[in-house]
């Protein structure tokens, strides 16, 4: 079916006021796994590429990881939780089935009678870039001033940890931003999101809503209750769309590969990262990684590894940034910031 060709977005005048990022205490080394699984020692890290991840006990949750990155988040902006007038989850995974993890959010950070709002926004492991292009247009249009946004998730609980090939590349954490309109100087330059949906099968948790409910199966549930992945078919299909929407956004932006500072992925994979670095022309010095040491956490990795080398001083004001990944569904998306 024809459709017409859409004029690229306007820049947004948008700006991460502040960021943070917290970890389970809890680390497990690729060392470790090799024990438990009678593998050749350094096996775990020659598959997965990961030498630890954290990993959350029983005591913590999505949202109490989550507010810890949340404070830190708001300290590194210099405001106040009622300086906040929308809080918001983009988190791949949830707390609980009902509410949403917004709300349990909100009443981990002591807002519980603030009234101030509270809502989710889910795209899987994209949840982070799909959350600030949405979010962007009810700040421009003044009905927010600040939105704190998080993205929390505890991938362990869900993996099997027979399969080396999945359960040693993800890890657990949770990532928080502050955004508001900015003065013109920090913006959204380009962003871009794309479902392939033939490919909805291929990274998936059966259980935890009402199509595969306890009550409504005939088969036994706990099977369903575990993530898999066809992370080969993942890998093609992504590599298939990725290029061209690198272009695109590219073309939006009105920029060229090397006015990039800075690619920020989604962690998903070592394998995923290097290709797509020499697959979409970018130097791996380019490329913030942070996948050796934090794993895939979901869709906190990529705000994770932002705020990492924000902290660590790599990414300065005024450079313009990347962000791209991929994610359930089978969704990708990418942006462009000028931070």
């Amino acid at each position: 079916m024809p459709t017409s060709q859409r004029l690229p977005l306007a820049c947004r005048p948008i700006n991460i006021l502040g960021s943070g990022h917290a970890l389970p205490e809890h680390i497990v080394t690729s060392a470790q796994l090799d024990a438990e699984l009678g593998l050749v020692a350094g096996s775990v890290a020659r598959i997965s590429g990961v030498t630890q991840r954290h990993v959350a006990g029983r005591s913590e949750n999505a949202a109490s990881l989550g507010a810890i990155a949340a404070r830190r988040a708001l300290l590194a902006a210099g405001l106040a939780l009622d300086q906040i007038d929308l809080v918001a989850c983009a988190s791949g995974t949830m707390d609980q089935g009902m509410p949403c993890n917004a709300a349990l959010l909100h009443r981990e950070l002591g807002l519980g009678d603030s009234g101030i709002p509270a809502m989710d926004i889910n795209a899987s492991c994209l949840g982070f870039i799909a959350a600030v292009d949405t979010l962007s247009w009810p700040l421009l249009a003044g009905r927010y001033q600040r939105i704190l946004l998080v993205c929390s998730d505890i991938a362990s609980c869900g993996l099997d940890w027979q399969q080396v090939e999945v359960c040693a590349i993800f890890g657990d954490g949770a990532a928080a931003v502050v955004l508001a309109v900015s003065d013109g100087g920090s913006k959204i330059l380009a962003s871009n999101l794309k479902t392939y949906s033939e490919g909805a099968d291929m990274c998936q948790i059966p259980a935890g809503g009402s199509r595969h409910h306890p009550r409504r199966i005939d088969g036994p549930f706990e099977p369903l209750t575990s993530f898999s992945m066809q992370g080969k078919s993942v890998f093609r299909l992504a590599a298939k769309h990725l290029p061209m929407l690198v272009d695109e956004l590219l073309s939006q932006a009105g920029l060229t590969k090397p006015q990039i500072d800075w690619v920020i992925p989604h962690q998903a994979s070592q394998q995923a990262m290097q290709h797509a670095a020499r697959r979409l022309g970018f130097a791996p010095e380019q490329v913030i990684d942070i996948f050796a040491r934090h794993g895939n956490q979901v869709a906190a990795s990529l705000p994770t590894a932002l705020d990492i080398a924000i902290r660590d001083q790599r990414i300065q004001r005024g450079q313009r940034l990347m962000l791209i990944g991929t994610g359930a569904g089978l969704s990708l998306g990418g942006m462009v910031l000028e931070y």
